[in-house]
């Protein structure tokens, strides 16, 4: 059953086309579908399907969802790329030959790709990672000795963008093979800036294993060998990781190192001032901010009120990067169940998958709260009905 009809999707992707400013042949040339079946799609004549709408999907350089909000292709086509995604670093300790790709031209991709990565877009990266994961390590086999390090860093970047898709899918062995393949790159670029990187995306490997005690030593041994935050960027580094870690001693119940964690992670966050990505990751006051939220809803239940008290009359910056907008609403929808706010926790749900569906759809807590609000608060609502069918909660 579908919940859109098709001239609801085909007002979406008319306006999609408009602020791209793509006439109908231009969108068509670069979907490479028919100028006949976008104009029939737009007046609402034709239903796409699924290949078609990811083609326009693609062009329009949006998430398919935005365009029908019950599309559920992504999962098959990041779950297609997995085994390419295995393939390509099954013997990353190898030289195997030359890259294809040029230099620039490598950079420019993963550039890219990191940029997708931020904004949750997991089907888009899926469709190109493999064969970038596959030049990025056969450049660091070949490059010369005055371009390894920097090849190294672009193969850390390229595969911490990998891992994003692998993670958020549940591929969690495959997961932690890109991680070991990061942070093999990171070491040699002798970069301990990367190798900060490296440490804080190594913590999935512990909220996956939920060995949350472990992953709070780890960070800790990492906040130690990190560089001191003498600029922005190494303040940003060093903040990162105890963002990381105060959420992750949450998870191990350590209210005190949580609250050590979080406290020096805004101290860290006002010395640098801007909100911002560094090295691929967020870092500024309004992270530390959904950060606190995370800390208070993975303390339980009964730190809900001070979840809602963090996160009353706010509301991020269309800046930060869609995975970490969605995230905070994610969190938030949880708090607000708890305190018996159901319209409240729905509505931060669809905020959550505005900013970023396919990471909406893939986190374990919004089919747990989507279930929870059709199981305790009954409501015959059609759009609740639909959500929970999109997120798999039904």
């Amino acid at each position: 059953m579908y919940s859109d009809s098709p001239q609801e999707i085909g007002r979406r992707i008319a306006a999609c086309r408009r602020a791209r400013r793509f006439t109908q042949s231009g969108l068509a040339a670069a979907s490479h579908v028919s100028y006949a079946m976008v104009r029939a799609i737009e007046r609402g004549a034709r239903r796409p399907g699924d290949d078609v709408l990811e083609a326009i999907a693609d062009a329009l350089e949006v998430d398919v969802t935005r365009l029908r909000t019950d599309h559920v292709g992504t999962e098959r086509r990041v779950h297609r790329a997995l085994p390419a995604l295995s393939e390509a670093i099954a013997g990353y300790d190898l030289a195997l030959g030359p890259p294809t790709r040029r230099p620039g031209e490598l950079a420019d991709e993963i550039s890219t790709a990191v940029g997708w990565r931020l904004a949750a877009q997991y089907g888009r990266i899926a469709t190109v990672i493999p064969d970038v994961l596959t030049d990025a390590i056969r450049y660091v086999h070949t490059a010369p000795g005055t371009e390894h390090r920097n090849a190294a860093r672009m193969l850390a970047s390229a595969a911490r963008t990998a891992d994003a898709v692998a993670y958020k899918h549940g591929a969690h062995d495959l997961s932690a093979r890109l991680i070991d393949l990061m942070r093999w790159a990171a070491d040699r670029a002798a970069d301990p800036l990367v190798q900060a990187t490296a440490s804080y995306v190594c913590a999935e490997t512990f909220f996956a294993a939920r060995a949350h005690a472990a992953g709070l030593v780890a960070l800790e041994q990492a906040i130690e060998a990190a560089p001191a935050p003498d600029g922005r960027t190494q303040a940003a580094a060093r903040g990162a990781l105890h963002m990381r870690a105060a959420v992750i001693a949450s998870r191990a119940q350590n209210v005190e190192a949580a609250d050590a964690h979080l406290a020096r992670a805004r101290q860290l966050s006002e010395q640098v001032g801007q909100e911002s990505c560094y090295l691929g990751t967020a870092f500024g006051p309004e992270s530390v901010r959904i950060h606190e939220v995370s800390v208070a809803v993975s303390l339980g239940p009964e730190h809900a009120g001070r979840a809602l008290r963090t996160a009353a009359a706010w509301t991020p910056g269309i800046d930060l990067p869609a995975e970490r907008r969605s995230g905070f609403y994610i969190e938030l929808a949880r708090a607000q169940d708890w305190a018996g706010r159901p319209v409240d926790a729905f509505t931060s749900l669809r905020m959550a998958r505005a900013a970023a569906p396919q990471h909406t759809r893939e986190h374990p807590w919004t089919r747990e709260v989507a279930r929870n609000l059709r199981r305790f608060h009954r409501s015959d609502a059609e759009s609740l009905t639909h959500f929970a069918h999109w997120v798999g909660a039904v």
